[in-house]
């Protein structure tokens, strides 16, 4: 796994403070410590507060004294209270009956309080997870930074300050100078990442951390290529080297495990990093790990033909987990469609391995030997018009319902925009009723404008009205740009208000256009904003804009090249936790889910019909191309760098090519001179008609073409164009006899010339009969199915018995 290992290369970058076994506090003699506490701003106002700091303050300190160091943070390392935080205290409540000393545990908890506003010992990240203190922030900003705290909580907006989260956030940086010391100034950019990556207990969420982050970046404490957020860092891969992407698999012939990292470095520079990751996942997981796990021991790439043929066998199918309508998962085996591109780039890794051999032999050669895959087994011809065929099955299933898919998503914002503002008008505590619907309200708010967003439906289940709206939102602002652009879902995540901008036409007029950033294959593209394009990105820019009236400032990920992008004034954002992000592309398809399901729209077989962002761009090239915009603006719009990716996304039905065949022969016809489509007189056609009845003979019908006359002066047995069935079989029989007669009376009498005129007429006979019989023969024959009988496929004979 991969994950966090973007966090490990910014702790490299940007390392957090030493870890100190001895500072003066801590250095410290008992004497001092206990002096130190008992003066401000150490000291507490409470007597009895301060009476119990101390107690447990002098207990602590006692039992720390029975572990070796010269300093009490290094007697705190040394004691089980470091190594096992959860329940301390008891650790420390099993020595006091040693000394004759008895405590309670709120003692303990606030002498440790006070050491550690004292700086005298310093925890680890885990440990102070673990035993969480809401009293720590309040008490340790009182001690140990009061201006740094005070200045920071003054910057803070009133709305935010507020909050939760903000609270969080001031925990969160009180913690980070209990384990590192110092005041906020000091905070560096590895303190607060080391402590959103460390690993603590009950899975404690970063939020605090990250919002404290930005709260220090914003004021410019940290340098200027620290990260701009900490949003997902610790479950991030980013870019690593092809070392570590090979390592993933754990190939245990280490001469072929470093093979392929030469491979993927002598590649790394032509390709970009999406596919070296997936060129490294084929070679080292699809491929070598897949024999190691089959062929233990094999060591060399030179394969033989039991081997190959055997992991193409495994190549070609795949083991997935399928969920039912039931909602129970089974595993079924089904074909594995990349099963050629895989093919193709370990056949590709061979050849380039053979042809480096000869410009470098000593580096390659010994690596030279004959790909296990042939150039037929790579066609994917097959698998293209089958991948053709389905996408065109849901093109021509989904676009027929998407006017009612647009009219669903319209109607669950508006419902969910009445019911948040029902409850933005309800006071706290009451009930209300919209839609239908009864919520109540609770009778108290933690947010800054005192206007809940959670309630209680008429079953008491809860609801947040708030976060319905926005999904609402979200979902009717993807489906409409998408619809109307068919743009990707990475091109749309990536559309800011820099996007919008206005053209002018050497006509003067001012039209607006859609910019569409390089994306999937790096082509900038424009597109013409209609007016319901322009009502939507109105609507999403009014809804992002901050009290400023701008388009806030945030990072993106690139999730194909594991990077993140510079701030941009991006459209599709939110606020989180007061936290500005990116709405990510699992909500757009979330929300796209949730307006499906409302919407009720079933397949053929009565199954929920469910759309993928990429359904829309399907649609709309369609779309636009049955509506008359030529294929090559389409490629233009669509920003394929081939016309025939284009059409391969163009789902046209066979009725609409041969409307389209129909409108050019009209289109062709209004060319043509219009007197050779006048109307035919009643003359013409009765001439047109009496045609077909003069070709009707005696001997079948003649197939001369319409307007031609005779040129064989109708002799019709000689005739190659005469059209004979088997009901003439016998009149020619009658008249190859006759001419038989008439030729030997001919010999007889010496009329030469009569003989070689009956002889062809005789042999036209024969023919057209011969014609006659073979068609006779062939009706009549049986056909051969390649179907055995049952003698060819019993291959022993039994006799019964009396």
């Amino acid at each position: 796994m991969l994950a966090g290992a973007e966090a490990i290369a910014l702790l490299k970058r940007f390392p957090a403070r030493p870890r100190l076994t001895t500072w003066p506090e801590t250095a410290a003699t008992r004497d001092e410590v206990i002096a130190r506490l008992g003066q401000p701003p150490l000291r507490v106002k409470g007597p009895s507060t301060q009476d119990s700091r101390m107690v447990g303050v002098r207990i602590l300190l006692s039992w720390l004294e029975t572990f070796p160091g010269d300093t009490w943070q290094q007697r705190w390392e040394a004691s089980p209270i470091a190594a096992e935080p959860e329940k301390w205290y008891e650790k420390v409540r099993e020595w006091t009956p040693t000394v004759d000393r008895a405590t309670k545990t709120g003692h303990l908890q606030a002498g440790l309080l006070a050491l550690l506003c004292a700086d005298v010992v310093r925890p680890d990240t885990t440990w102070l997870a673990v035993n969480y203190s809401r009293h720590l922030r309040p008490a340790l900003a009182q001690s140990r930074d009061p201006e740094g705290f005070a200045s920071l909580e003054a910057w803070i907006p009133q709305n935010v300050r507020v909050t939760r989260h903000a609270s969080e956030a001031l925990a969160a940086l009180a913690q980070v100078l209990a384990t590192r010391g110092g005041k906020l100034q000091d905070i560096v950019v590895g303190d607060l990442l080391e402590r959103c990556y460390a690993p603590v207990a009950y899975n404690r969420i970063t939020r605090g951390v990250r919002l404290a982050y930005l709260w220090l970046r914003e004021r410019g404490q940290f340098p200027h290529d620290a990260p701009t957020t900490l949003l997902f860092t610790t479950h991030r891969a980013g870019q690593v080297t092809p070392a570590r992407l090979v390592d993933r698999y754990a190939l245990k012939c280490q001469p072929v495990r470093g093979l392929l990292v030469e491979y993927l470095i002598e590649r790394q520079p032509t390709l970009d990093y999406a596919t070296l990751k997936s060129l490294a996942a084929i070679l080292a997981g699809n491929f070598w790990a897949d024999l190691e796990q089959h062929h233990p021991g094999i060591d060399s790439i030179r394969l033989s033909s039991e081997i190959a043929t055997a992991w193409k066998t495994r190549l070609a199918t795949k083991t997935a987990r399928r969920r039912q309508a039931d909602g129970t998962v089974i595993t079924v085996t089904e074909p594995r469609t990349s099963a050629p591109a895989i093919k193709m780039t370990v056949r590709a890794f061979y050849l380039d391995i053979g042809e480096w051999a000869l410009s470098e032999p000593e580096r390659w050669g010994q690596w030279a030997s004959p790909p296990p895959v042939t150039e037929a087994e790579c066609s994917v011809k097959k698998l293209e018009r089958r991948q053709k065929s389905k996408s065109d099955r849901r093109t021509r299933e989904r676009l027929p319902v998407l006017p009612a898919l647009v009219r669903v998503a319209i109607r669950r914002l508006k419902d969910a925009t009445a019911r948040l503002d029902a409850l933005n008008a309800a006071p706290l505590g009451s009930t209300f009723t919209v839609l239908g619907e009864t919520f109540t309200v609770p009778k108290s708010s933690v947010r800054p404008d005192g206007h809940p967003t959670g309630v209680r439906d008429a079953a008491g289940e809860r609801r947040d009205l708030g976060a319905e709206e926005r999904r609402a939102f979200w979902a009717w602002a993807a489906i409409e740009i998408f619809r109307h652009t068919g743009i990707r879902i990475e091109e749309l995540q990536e559309l800011s208000h820099h996007s919008i901008i206005s053209y002018r036409l050497p006509s003067g007029d001012v039209v607006p256009l859609l910019q569409i950033a390089p994306s999937k294959t790096d082509q900038e593209r424009l597109i013409l904003i209609s007016p319901e394009l322009a009502d939507v990105l109105s609507a999403v820019i009014s809804r992002v804009r901050d009290s400023t009236g701008r388009v806030p400032l945030i990072p993106s990920y690139d999730l194909h090249e594991k990077t993140w992008n510079s701030p941009m004034p991006l459209l599709f954002q939110w606020s989180i936790s007061h936290e500005r992000r990116p709405v990510s592309g699992s909500l757009i398809r979330k929300a796209l889910d949730e307006t499906l399901r409302a919407s009720g729209i079933t397949d053929s077989s009565g199954h929920p019909l469910l759309f993928q962002p990429h359904d829309f761009r399907r649609m709309f090239i369609t779309e636009a191309i049955l509506n008359g915009l030529p294929p090559h603006i389409a490629q233009v719009i669509a920003g394929h760098r081939n016309i025939n990716t284009t059409m391969g996304y163009a789902a046209i039905y066979p009725t609409d090519a041969l409307e389209a065949h129909r409108a050019f022969i009209a289109r062709r016809r209004d060319l043509r001179p219009t007197e050779e489509y006048r109307a035919v007189t009643a003359e013409e056609w009765q001439e047109f008609l009496s045609h077909f009845e003069r070709r009707k003979l005696a001997l079948g019908e003649c197939g001369r073409a319409y307007g031609t006359d005779c040129i064989h002066e109708h002799a019709c047995v000689r005739c190659p164009v005469l059209i004979v069935t088997l009901d003439e079989k016998l009149r020619l029989e009658e008249i190859r006899d006759n001419l038989r007669d008439r030729i030997a009376e001919a010999e007889r009498e010496g009329w030469l010339g009569e003989v070689e005129g009956l002889s062809t007429s005789l042999a036209a006979a024969e023919d057209k009969i011969a014609q006659i019989e073979a068609q006779q023969e062939k009706k009549q024959s049986s056909v051969f199915l390649g179907l055995p009988s049952l003698t060819q496929l019993t291959v022993r004979t039994s006799e019964a018995t009396k």
